[in-house]
């Protein structure tokens, strides 16, 4: 396997604060990264099927790249409600070719799945981060393979399929409390602190009113110590601001607004489908409050 400092697109979620020229304007806070967003799908619920052939999904992760993303994020299996889960070897047969592709023209990846073998295939390929919607539950092996790879790590909260309503009676603070025991297990696993994002899980296993709950609670996970990665971009709980019957991509306005506010509230990082309009409301966000990237 292919250690993360060994490949060209690992330095992609580092930032770093250059000096500037003394009288220069001071610097201000670091505009999340941008991971747009690649289903090699043809059922994911926004745009399944739109980039199923390797030339298609190359070709519109360039356009991502062109736009503004920083990162793009490739995933071959659904996760929309009620979907079910996609054979390891169909999963790879979707997303390893995209990866290879993306690898010559060096475009910094991350890998959405939750089989470690994949995830594995990934880092041979160059992927910089590995990104988990079951926080390496769904496999075993998951958090041994974020270990020796030494890439970062997403881990999403969730306490089950999307489609699962559960009950809370403080969804910040115990979306918060279990993401502190899943990254706990991760370093028993031998996953360094510093390789892991946490991610809410926003619509996974939520209700409307507790996704708009959890995105007005960031700063209190952001107290939980590690990144946070936010993707809320064209979720269900959007749709009920439009009239009934909007596409998702009639989403993607109120998709950026929250990635502004999740800049505000100190977000590494936004997952988007639509990069130019998160692009353009980050870049205001930036330019009202001194950010750099």
């Amino acid at each position: 396997m292919t250690n993360q400092s060994d490949t060209h697109v690992a330095a992609a979620p580092k930032r770093s604060r250059r000096a500037k020229p003394a009288g220069s304007r001071p610097t201000g806070p670091v505009r999340p990264l941008i991971l747009g967003i690649l289903n090699v799908t043809p059922d994911s619920f926004s745009d399944g099927g739109a980039h199923g052939s390797v030339g298609a999904a190359v070709e519109y992760a360039v356009h991502m790249r062109e736009c503004g993303a920083d990162l793009i994020d490739v995933g071959g299996e659904s996760t929309r409600p009620g979907a079910e889960r996609l054979p390891i070897d169909e999963e790879q047969r979707r997303v390893l070719p995209v990866l290879d592709e993306l690898a010559k023209r060096r475009i910094p990846v991350s890998i959405d799945t939750m089989n470690a073998s994949t995830a594995a295939a990934a880092a041979e390929r160059g992927a910089a981060i590995i990104n988990d919607v079951s926080g390496g539950t769904a496999d075993a092996d998951m958090g041994r393979v974020a270990a020796e790879t030494g890439l970062m790590f997403i881990a999403m909260h969730s306490r089950g399929p999307s489609d699962a309503r559960t009950t809370y009676r403080d969804v910040v603070g115990e979306v918060r409390l279990e993401l502190e025991y899943r990254v706990a297990a991760l370093i028993m696993q031998g996953v360094h602190p510093r390789q892991i994002i946490v991610d809410p899980g926003i619509g996974f296993a939520k209700d409307s009113a507790q996704s708009w709950e959890l995105l007005g609670g960031l700063r209190e996970l952001r107290a939980l110590g590690h990144p946070l990665l936010v993707g809320a971009s064209r979720k269900r709980f959007l749709g009920e601001l439009l009239p009934e019957g909007a596409k998702p991509r009639k989403r993607d306005a109120a998709t950026a607004v929250i990635s502004a506010l999740s800049a505000q509230a100190g977000a590494w990082g936004v997952r988007v489908h639509d990069v130019p309009a998160t692009k353009a409301a980050l870049d205001v966000w930036s330019a009202m409050n001194g950010a750099t990237r």
